[in-house]
């Protein structure tokens, strides 16, 4: 048998317990709600941080032969999440291997695939969590949704080889299905949750996510998943809702159908932002915790704006009902993370996180401060780490990001992010550029 430590070379694995470094002079920002903190030093022993205190106190207790790393007051955050990614639709490895690789290098720790080949999504996860590729730790979904919905061409794209429907990560559910045996199925992927999509009715959407929270699995839902309506999958008791332009369908007075069939969204009843339907999902997704990951800024993104003036004007009703539907939900306290659904041009620097980030502020009405805790505590509850990330804090893995700029004064800053520590890796962003100026 071959020994445990051979294979492929990890160039970028977790720091190995005992390698003891301090970030010492940071301004932290530890994403638990408490004020920011100066002159605060990190110490990460391996991939967990063993300790965070004050300079002073930090250096008087320095173990022997520690590294030090001083940040010189730079701000650091808990390491960022993109709640809504798409990596293998179809597979592409080359171009999802840039991807991650931005979104590390851009203060990405971990990040949630919402259904796509998970036979090549586990290989890339893997590859991301051991260190031979540079990524972010990769959650992903196995996806469930009515027989009707199975004809979509992406479906075809993600079973290449297989049967739309008839695979594991991929599965036609009806009321006959033995859901026992399909959550299991879903689960055999190493799957982090079950993505409920389209074309189910309410009580099938309750069934399936009672029986993935009895067997330990989350379940991860579009907002309307048709005919079941936002209230309907809400009240299922689903961990998140995906996409808050789909809560435009909450008290449509026509009928839903089906996921190819849906009425059009009365736009101008949201423009308020106080209507009085969504006011009260909101106020039960409040009192159940159930996280909205809005995808607000999608249509604004020159990736959907498409070819004509009809889509043009699409994305320009779906961009203002985003932003009012989202600064709605925020404001009734409903708890927001930080999913996209697209990404930047593979030329651009910086990952699509940072401009859904920037709507959030900017088109929301979102402070930057509750946009970053968006992104890391209540990132890493979605995908459910919160665990082990989330917040910089002891016990915890050692994922953070250091900006030179505060992106609490200005959200711009962002795309000052000068390193990023994932598993006790660091990721100097410098390097990063320098490779890009390489390869032009």
């Amino acid at each position: 048998m071959a020994d445990n430590n051979s294979g492929a070379p990890q160039p970028y694995a977790p720091a190995a317990t005992g390698t003891v470094v301090v970030y010492r002079g940071a301004t932290l920002f530890d994403g638990t709600g408490d004020p920011v903190r100066p002159g605060t030093s990190i110490v990460t022993d391996g991939a967990r941080i063993s300790a965070v205190g004050p300079d002073a106190e930090i250096a008087a207790a320095l173990p022997a032969g520690a590294e030090v790393v001083d940040l010189d007051g730079a701000l650091v955050v808990p390491g960022l999440v993109d709640s809504h990614q798409h990596i293998a639709t179809p597979p592409d490895r080359p171009l999802a291997e840039a991807v991650l690789r931005r979104l590390v290098y851009s203060g990405v720790t971990a990040m949630r695939d919402m259904a796509d080949d998970v036979r090549q999504v586990g290989d890339i996860a893997r590859a991301t969590l051991v260190g031979e590729i540079p990524g972010p730790d990769v959650r992903y979904a196995s996806l469930m949704a009515g027989p009707g919905f199975f004809d979509d061409p992406r479906t075809h794209q993600v079973t290449q080889g297989e049967t739309p429907g008839e695979v594991p990560w991929m599965q036609a559910v009806t009321a006959d299905t033995d859901l026992p045996l399909a959550v299991a199925l879903a689960r055999g992927t190493h799957a982090a949750a079950i993505k409920v999509y389209a074309d189910l009715e309410a009580p099938l959407v309750a069934a399936i996510t009672a029986e993935a929270h009895r067997q330990g699995i989350a379940v991860w839902a579009h907002a309307t998943v048709f005919p079941a309506s936002p209230g309907e999958v809400v009240d299922a008791g689903v961990d998140s809702v995906s996409h808050v332009t789909l809560l435009g369908f909450e008290g449509c007075e026509e009928a839903l159908k089906s996921y190819k069939n849906k009425p059009k969204v009365d736009h101008a009843r949201f423009a308020g932002g106080d209507d009085a339907g969504v006011a009260a999902l909101f106020a039960r997704m409040k009192a159940r915790g159930t996280v909205l990951d809005a995808t607000a800024g999608m249509w604004a993104s020159d990736e959907l704006a498409g070819e004509t003036p009809e889509d043009a004007e699409k994305a320009r009703a779906n961009t203002e009902l985003a932003a009012v539907l989202t600064a709605q939900a925020f404001r009734a306290g409903v708890d927001l993370s930080t999913g996209t659904d697209y990404e930047t041009d593979p030329k651009d620097p910086f990952p699509a996180l940072f401009d859904e980030m920037a709507f959030l502020v900017r088109r929301c009405g979102v402070p930057a401060a509750q946009v970053l805790r968006s992104a890391t505590l209540v990132g890493a509850r979605a995908a459910g780490i919160e665990d082990v990330a989330g917040t910089v804090a002891a016990g915890k893995l050692a994922n953070f990001a250091v900006f030179a700029r505060s992106p609490l004064d200005d959200i711009d800053n962002l795309r000052t992010v000068t390193l990023t520590v994932k598993r006790g890796h660091r990721y100097e962003r410098a390097a990063f550029d320098a490779a890009r100026e390489e390869n032009r």
